[in-house]
């Protein structure tokens, strides 16, 4: 078998290996002491991936599960008052395509609303009254 400058699965490039100098105690010590400073000028409690995260808020799966439950309860309540309107008036099928097509639309607009993309309804900002105070 030839010699090569790779490890073997020992770890070892072969016969009368020295230490890497790249692995040396004072530059590991030295390194660990860079890296415990720079870890001590952040805040703390913050991770790296912490930064898109609301505070107190739903991270991750939570989040998903949140977003696409809204989704699915706008389309199926459209597709339920659909159904009802049908049974009620006879207009088969055209009720439950109108208000299916109508929560689907009720439903990105949640989804939309719940992710922070669109304000509340009825909600302004500070300044976006078009300069009136409302008295």
């Amino acid at each position: 078998m030839a010699r090569s400058d790779r490890p073997d699965e020992t770890g070892k490039t072969g016969p009368g290996e020295t230490e890497r100098p790249e692995f040396r105690d004072d530059d590991l010590e030295r390194r660990r002491r860079a890296l415990e400073a720079s870890l001590a000028t952040r805040a703390p409690g913050r991770r790296d991936g912490d930064e898109g995260a609301k505070p107190g808020g739903t991270t991750g799966y939570g989040q998903a599960l949140k977003l696409s439950s809204e989704f699915i309860a706008g389309v199926a309540v459209g597709a339920g008052l659909g159904w009802v309107v049908d049974r009620l008036a006879g207009t088969s099928p055209w009720g439950l395509i109108v208000f299916l097509l109508l929560g689907f639309g009720a439903g990105v607009l949640n989804v939309m609303r719940s992710a922070g993309l669109v304000a509340e309804s009825g909600v302004r900002k500070p300044g976006q009254d078009g300069g009136q105070d409302g008295n």
